[in-house]
C-alpha cells in the first residue's frame, strides 16, 4: 500500500475510532466495532496497530500533532520563548478541553488496569512536556526568565495554565470553554508565571 493511501485510511480509523469512542466510550471502540465503521478489514486493524492499546496510542498521538509541530517549530525558531508560550499556551488548552480529549481522558479513567491511562500519558504529556521545558529554559537562557530551574517553571505554567479544566469536562461538570475564555486563562497563566520566575531571588 503506498504511504498516501495508507495515510488516508489511517485518518479514517482513527476518524472512525473516535466517533465510536464519544458515542459508545472505550466499551464500544472494540476493534471489530471500529474495522466496520471504517469500512477496513479486522485482520488490518491487529496489522497496523496490535491491538486496542496501540488503536488507543495512536489516537492520543494524532490528536497532539498540531500542537507537537508547533513546539518543534517554536524550538527552531528565533522567537522569544514567552512568545511561543503564548501562541501555544490557548492551543494547549483548547486541544485538552476539545471533546477528542475528553472522550480520551474518559476511557482512561475508566480503566481499571491502567493500561490506556500510561498510553495516553506517553503519548501525550511525555511528549510535549520536555518540549514546554525546553522553551522555559531558553527563556532562562536569554534571560527573560531569571529564577528557578526550567522543570519548575514548566510545572507550575502548566499547572496555572490547566488546572482542573480537563477533569471537570471528563466528569460533565463544565462545559467546553469559550475561545475568550481560553485566552483569557493561558494569558493570565503566562503572565503569573513571569511574575514568579522574573526575579533571580527564588
Amino acid at each position: 500500500m503506498r504511504d498516501e493511501t495508507r495515510a488516508k485510511r489511517e485518518a479514517e480509523i482513527i476518524e472512525a475510532a473516535y466517533v465510536l469512542l464519544e458515542q459508545k466510550g472505550a466499551a464500544g471502540m472494540s476493534m471489530l466495532a471500529v474495522a466496520k465503521a471504517a469500512k477496513a478489514s479486522n485482520e488490518t486493524l491487529y496489522n497496523w496497530y496490535g491491538d486496542k492499546l496501540g488503536l488507543f496510542r495512536a489516537m492520543a498521538a494524532r490528536n497532539g500533532e498540531a500542537l507537537v509541530a508547533r513546539l518543534e517549530a517554536a524550538l527552531a525558531e528565533d522567537a522569544s520563548p514567552l512568545e511561543a508560550l503564548d501562541g501555544l499556551g490557548p492551543v494547549l488548552l483548547d486541544l485538552l478541553t476539545a471533546p477528542r480529549a475528553v472522550a480520551l481522558a474518559r476511557a482512561a479513567a475508566g480503566d481499571p488496569t491502567g493500561s490506556l491511562g500510561a498510553a495516553l500519558a506517553e503519548a501525550g504529556r511525555s511528549r510535549v512536556q520536555p518540549m514546554i521545558e525546553a522553551l522555559c529554559q531558553k527563556a532562562l537562557d536569554e534571560r527573560a526568565l531569571k529564577g528557578g530551574d526550567a522543570a519548575t517553571i514548566c510545572e507550575t505554567y502548566l499547572a496555572l495554565l490547566l488546572g482542573d479544566s480537563q477533569i471537570r469536562r471528563a466528569i460533565h461538570a463544565a462545559p467546553p470553554p469559550s475561545r475568550a475564555e481560553i485566552r483569557s486563562r493561558a494569558d493570565r497563566a503566562l503572565m503569573q508565571t513571569w511574575r514568579l520566575f522574573a526575579r533571580e531571588d527564588r
